[in-house]
């Protein structure tokens, strides 16, 4: 039958101690004040399953979103939308006149305005890569920012 799997299900020891105790694959430890530790939220008659390699673990999102490359402007202020649809957000506008990245207060996707970017690539680091560093991590870009009136998306 398709999705039955045969076999033991056992991990050592050591691994599952290891895997109860990190937050997320790419996170060693919480990073919100109000956030439970993973040993402590994986309680309960939800988690009787303790082989921790069946449980969901969702990358951290706090650290993916710093994957993402900046959308350059033209215009002073630009509007997300998270893509649009049930999967987006309400729309916001984000004013981009300071010489510094601007991000989206509901999905985080970063913007700057391409009068800064001589000034943004000579920074040391920024938080965000100025441009697309083809980490499969990376959303595809729905905003794309054009000249045309009406056609950033």
């Amino acid at each position: 039958m398709k999705g039955i799997k045969t076999g033991t299900l056992q991990e050592s020891q050591e691994e599952g101690k290891k895997k109860r105790v990190m937050q997320a694959p790419n996170r060693e430890t919480t990073w919100s004040r109000s956030q439970m530790p993973r040993e402590r939220a994986m309680s309960g008659p939800r988690f009787e399953q303790t082989i921790m390699e069946l449980q969901p673990r969702p990358y951290a999102a706090i650290e993916l979103i710093h994957k993402q490359a900046v959308r350059w402007t033209h215009d002073r202020v630009v509007s997300c939308d998270g893509g649009g649809g049930p999967l987006g957000h309400p729309r916001i506008f984000i004013n981009v006149d300071k010489p510094q990245i601007c991000w989206c207060t509901y999905c985080g996707l970063p913007f700057a305005h391409e009068h800064h970017r001589k000034h943004l690539e000579s920074l040391p680091s920024t938080s965000f890569p100025l441009a697309p560093q083809n980490d499969p991590v990376e959303v595809e870009e729905p905003h794309r920012v054009t000249d045309e009136a009406f056609a950033q998306r």
